[in-house]
């Protein structure tokens, strides 16, 4: 299967560093590669078949997570992971808010990096473990609420993921789970690809088999919860 992948980013090495990791994604990758953003979008205008692009948000002419913005509004149909040195958790809810499917840290290991997109290219989002285990720093009402809601069950879920599984378990969208739980929609991703990362699945479907064996949620009806 033929693989085209919109490479940018201003380090010649890391882009060579990539190219190994990318050809093992596929017998057959063509990687288009951009040292700026002007030029990472004239490379996504100039070919019409990208299936996937890596962006790195501290590039020239980059406006940092307001460019993941401009780049999905503009090429809606193309997968984005941003690839970053960063490690600042809000970082990564704005750029699933303004529409990434991934963040992938540059202290990722190739093999890491490869199962990570993967996990992009069969439609799911992914976060680096590291990051995902950070403090939440998007709730709503800080204080002792938001401390309570860091601690986990004996699965290693917070209260917040809990919430957001049994959502999915209903079959709510990320937008709408986002509504249900007053959080950005941004946050409710960062929420789902945690749980993922806890119960060792890569699907929303597998999320919801995994944690209803156990015991985690309920799929009956349930319209009076006396809230």
């Amino acid at each position: 299967m033929k693989l085209q992948v919109l490479l940018a980013d201003d380090h010649a090495l890391f882009r060579d560093g990539m190219r190994y990791v990318l050809q093992q994604l596929s017998d057959q990758v063509d990687i288009i590669c951009a040292g700026n953003f002007a030029e990472t979008l004239l490379q996504a205008d100039t070919y019409p078949g990208i299936d996937l692009a890596l962006i790195d948000l501290n590039m020239p002419g980059s406006d940092g997570v307001s460019s993941i913005r401009i780049f999905h509004q503009r090429f809606p149909g193309i997968p984005v992971v941003v690839v970053s040195g960063s490690d600042q958790r809000a970082e990564i809810e704005w750029v699933m808010e303004y529409g990434a499917m991934g963040f992938i840290s540059k202290m990722t290991s190739g093999k890491e990096m490869v199962n990570a997109l993967r996990i992009v290219l069969s439609g799911d989002i992914y976060f680096p473990p590291q990051l995902l285990a950070q403090p939440e720093v998007a709730a709503v009402q800080p204080g002792m609420e938001e401390r309570n809601n860091l601690h986990t069950n004996k699965h290693g879920l917070t209260k917040r993921q809990m919430e957001a599984l049994q959502y999915l378990a209903e079959g709510l969208s990320n937008k709408e789970i986002a509504l249900k739980m007053n959080l950005a929609e941004g946050t409710i991703k960062v929420h789902v690809a945690a749980a993922y990362q806890v119960l060792q699945v890569n699907s929303r479907l597998d999320a919801v088999r995994r944690a209803q064996k156990l015991g985690l949620i309920t799929l009956a009806r349930e319209d009076h919860n006396g809230g």
